[in-house]
């Protein structure tokens, strides 16, 4: 085994590492950030794609040198390799430094998570209502100041936090909107829930991300993020017409 061999594959391995997590960055994998949470959610990625690009790149690079350097030659099908013995620092070294790297991205995970769900002091609630296979939106008297407002419609004030509380009439669906980079289920039965902080004013798909029926994939509606003074405006429209069936 060459010096040279092995400070070719080493470089070759740099640059394959090097292009991995440039290309990361450099191309648009996700749709336009829309959150406080999808900003959040957007940086864990590129932390875990800077941890897991390097590690990739490494086991293939073994892998491959093994089989250029070692190769078995003709005839030598059958022979057995060298006798080694075990390497104990060897072997502590590949089991301690994976299990920190693990417990580290895991506590960022953790990190990014709580901070996703932190509550603040002022929040507006939506009850958000799927069935097969259209979603429902409701404004509590909390949002609107008088009778609560059910719509197909759904919007929201930029800047400000909104806990949706999510429900099924029928089986299970996801309630998906991916600029917001949040999803859950709405399950028969139970509420389950997700709070988002709109940041950036636009119209973005809310999206059933689970297949619930032959009508799955019309499964689909517009979150609004607009200005509070907009939202104000487009509620009182709302309670002052009438009812929609």
């Amino acid at each position: 085994m060459s010096r040279r061999a092995i400070v070719g594959t080493i470089v070759a391995a740099l640059i394959a590492t090097a292009i991995g997590i440039t290309l990361s960055f450099v191309i648009k994998w996700f749709p336009v950030q829309a959150s406080m949470q999808a900003h959040h959610t957007d940086t864990l990625y590129h932390v875990l794609v800077i941890a897991s690009v390097p590690i990739f790149v490494l086991v293939v690079t073994v892998i491959l040198f093994s089989i250029w350097q070692f190769r078995a030659k003709p005839g030598e099908e059958l022979k057995d390799g060298p006798p080694i013995h075990g390497n104990t620092r060897l072997e502590v070294i590949w089991t301690v430094v994976p299990a920190i790297l693990l417990l580290g991205l895991v506590s960022y995970s953790f990190v990014v998570l709580h901070e996703n769900e932190k509550k603040p002091a002022k929040e507006m609630v939506v009850q958000v209502t799927g069935r097969q296979f259209a979603w429902s939106y409701e404004y509590p008297r909390s949002v609107t100041g008088g009778a609560p407002l059910k719509t197909t419609q759904l919007y929201v004030p930029d800047n400000e936090s909104v806990r949706f509380e999510i429900h099924s009439l029928d089986v299970i669906h996801a309630f998906w909107i991916p600029a917001f980079r949040l999803q859950i289920d709405a399950v028969p039965g139970i509420t389950t829930s997700y709070r988002a902080t709109p940041d950036r004013l636009g119209s973005y798909p809310v999206v059933c991300n689970l297949l619930c029926g032959v009508g799955h994939s019309l499964m689909r509606s517009t979150i609004h993020v607009v200005t509070p003074a907009q939202f104000q405006t487009w509620l009182g429209h709302q309670t002052s017409a009438p009812p929609s069936a």
